[in-house]
């Protein structure tokens, strides 16, 4: 295993990784350890009890985090006519129909972080499945970025919406905000994230649903948090 930075290094002795945290002594330990020479990101893991190969045990869905992600996100959206017009007030980064399709296709280009797109225009972002697909980026009706409510979808993606998708090995990974966040504001995102992963337990999920939480900074080391608290 590499050797870590000193940093790094320092931040470990702040806390005993044998330990089982709750959730607000977590989050302060994150903002202690987040030592970077810039505002790091603050991610949740969270390790499900479900076999994401079957369909009835996927669990995804979107939340507005309360107090947002402390990130510009880039937003594009792929509409045509008062669509376009409605995304382009709305305050969506870029806008256009097939050249946008195209320019992604023969280009490669991948400068935004959400795409939000109508029903009409599936057929050609559709072809964009094997670009888009392993980097999470497809749009999809159940995350609200296909919808002809443009204008609502780009406000929500502003203002701090989030999605949150467990992966093949049954873990969610989803960032809740910034280590300059004050705590209380910190809290609150983490709270909302958690009220939903929860609530969106499948039926047929067996045995412990939460298998594991943990909370890191960017360049920070992961912080276990006590289950039985949810």
């Amino acid at each position: 295993m590499a050797k870590r930075g000193k940093k790094y290094q320092e931040s470990e002795k702040l806390f005993d990784r044998k330990n089982l945290y709750n959730s607000s002594e977590a989050l302060d330990l994150v903002k202690k350890t987040a030592k970077a020479n810039f505002d790091e990101s603050v991610e949740l893991a969270v390790r499900l009890g479900v076999d994401p190969r079957h369909a009835d045990q996927q669990v995804r869905g979107t939340v507005v985090l309360p107090n947002g992600t402390g990130k510009d996100v880039k937003v594009l959206v792929i509409a045509k006519g008062e669509k376009a017009t409605e995304a382009e007030q709305a305050g969506a980064d870029f806008v256009g129909a097939e050249e946008m399709v195209q320019k992604i296709q023969n280009e490669n280009w991948l400068d935004f972080d959400t795409i939000i797109t109508t029903p009409d225009m599936m057929g050609q972002v559709g072809r964009l499945g094997r670009v888009l697909g392993p980097r999470g980026l497809m749009p999809n009706p159940k995350s609200g970025t296909v919808t002809f409510d443009i204008a609502d979808a780009v406000n929500a993606v502003k203002s701090g919406k989030v999605e949150y998708r467990v992966d093949k090995n049954a873990i969610i990974n989803v960032a809740i905000g910034k280590a300059s966040f004050d705590f209380d504001k910190l809290k609150e995102n983490f709270d909302s994230i958690m009220d939903a992963i929860v609530k969106a337990k499948p039926a047929s999920a067996k045995g412990k649903y939460l298998r594991s939480v943990t909370v890191a900074s960017t360049m920070g080391p992961g912080i276990k948090i006590n289950t039985t608290e949810f």
